[in-house]
């Protein structure tokens, strides 16, 4: 519930008590200190004399850089917001539902080295598209909703208990396992929406966000999340790829070392669910429909290709920015696939193009690699830059390659086997990140 205050107590003071400030505010500047007073009075006037606690009405104001006009625009809005959805009601009244008990991979871990609860998201064991088929869109944002009013709670406690202000959480996301599933556009854009509700309503809360076991995949997501988060927000956020997270400079130096998570390594036991496939038979039939039209449709982030024994797809990537990085992201949804990345000095066109204009008008179903059908020989006319790594039915690969030299880079699947009646399926994504913003 949104904290109030009877604000006839304080309606004519022009200061604030400087222990108060301290215990349960932090370090307000005399600038500062008005301006809250400002907020609380037009606030209350609004609300017949009640108001948001200050520390709410704080972090509204920082959200808007202490602008008073900013900060009660902002804070109206929400105040509207919570009593149109009763968020007010939520911690009493939400029923967790059961699919969300046995396979959302989140909850509340302790607390981190300032004192501030701990969050753990194993986003990378999440099964976005299941739990928005069985609970929607809704739901997952009632169940955002119940954490973050959790939060709210918990750093009322923490501040407690600390005898100082704690007034934000803190996140630490695990990335082991994201691959391609995670970037289901209908479940992006869906997570997007409840961000940005999140970020209306819940100005601040967020002191600091730990992502860890950052896959390869990971930049091709942050480039379409990051632009949805608040710059100020952004600037929390601290990135582990590999194990760095359990050397100096990393985990330790927010996390007590007996506090860390048991499946990353530490000693603390996690009652965080470890997340996995949402079984099918758990689905509700229009729990979640995706929209027709909408710019972050499934077709724009990923293709998937039937193959029969023996043939292969091909995607013709050409580089004229030396040192930018390929990434690549499939499912192998059945039968085994081989996958290789090469590279030619010599231009490429389209595979079926290409394949027409160096050997007199090759069909489109002609089985062969485009670097075959033009005779060339590996070697001497193109290059292996990637081993071949052949992957099995249900598993998901990500990977990149520096692309040091210009030219036309090759990205093949080959299929290996299928038992003649049903073809094997890939589903796909790539990408090229410009040398100058890759890190």
């Amino acid at each position: 519930m949104l904290q109030t205050t009877s604000f006839s107590v304080l309606e004519d003071q022009y200061s604030m008590d400087s222990d108060y400030i301290k215990r349960y505010l932090g370090e307000l500047t005399p600038v500062q200190e008005s301006r809250l007073m400002q907020l609380r009075k037009w606030i209350a006037d609004l609300q017949k004399g009640k108001v948001p606690s200050d520390t709410t009405l704080l972090r509204f104001l920082r959200a808007r850089d202490f602008s008073v006009e900013k900060a009660r625009e902002m804070l109206s809005q929400s105040l509207l917001w919570r009593k149109k959805h009763q968020v007010d009601r939520i911690l009493s009244e939400y029923q967790t539902p059961d699919v969300v008990k046995q396979y959302f991979p989140g909850g509340w871990h302790h607390h981190d080295k300032d004192g501030r609860p701990l969050y753990i998201l194993r986003l990378g064991q999440m099964d976005v598209k299941g739990l928005l088929k069985s609970i929607g869109e809704d739901g997952l944002l009632k169940l955002t909703l119940h954490v973050c009013e959790e939060g709210l709670k918990l750093l009322e406690e923490a501040t407690r208990s600390s005898e100082h202000a704690i007034q934000s959480w803190c996140l630490l996301v695990d990335l082991d396992g994201l691959n391609m599933r995670h970037l289901w556009r209908p479940g992006v854009r869906a997570l997007l929406r409840i961000i940005q509700i999140v970020e209306a309503n819940y100005p601040e809360t967020m002191g600091r966000v730990l992502i860890v076991r950052a896959p390869r995949v990971f930049p091709i997501l942050w480039t379409i999340v990051s632009t949805f988060i608040d710059e100020n927000t952004r600037s929390k956020f601290l990135f582990y790829g590999g194990k760095d997270y359990l050397q100096q400079g990393g985990l330790l130096d927010y996390i007590p070392k007996d506090l860390i998570p048991d499946f990353l390594g530490g000693p603390c036991k996690s009652f965080v669910h470890e997340g996995g496939l949402v079984p099918k038979s758990l689905y509700v039939s229009g729990a979640f429909t995706e929209r027709d039209g909408d710019p972050l449709s499934e077709d724009s982030i990923y293709r998937s290709v039937s193959l029969g024994k023996g043939q292969v797809h091909e995607v013709i990537v050409q580089n004229r920015d030396p040192q930018s990085v390929l990434t690549w992201d499939f499912d192998v949804l059945r039968h085994d696939i081989s996958f290789t990345v090469y590279r030619s000095d010599r231009a490429l066109d389209h595979p079926d193009r290409a394949a027409a204009d160096c050997v007199g008008g090759v069909s489109a179903e002609e089985t062969r690699s485009v670097l075959d059908g033009c005779g060339w020989r590996e070697g001497e006319h193109y290059h292996r830059v990637e081993p071949t790594l052949v992957c099995h039915d249900g598993e998901s690969i990500q990977g990149s390659h520096v692309m040091s030299e210009s030219g036309s880079y090759v990205l093949q699947w080959r299929c290996e086997a299928a038992d003649g009646s049903r073809a094997a399926q890939l589903m796909y994504f790539h990408e090229t990140l410009a040398s100058h913003h890759y890190r």
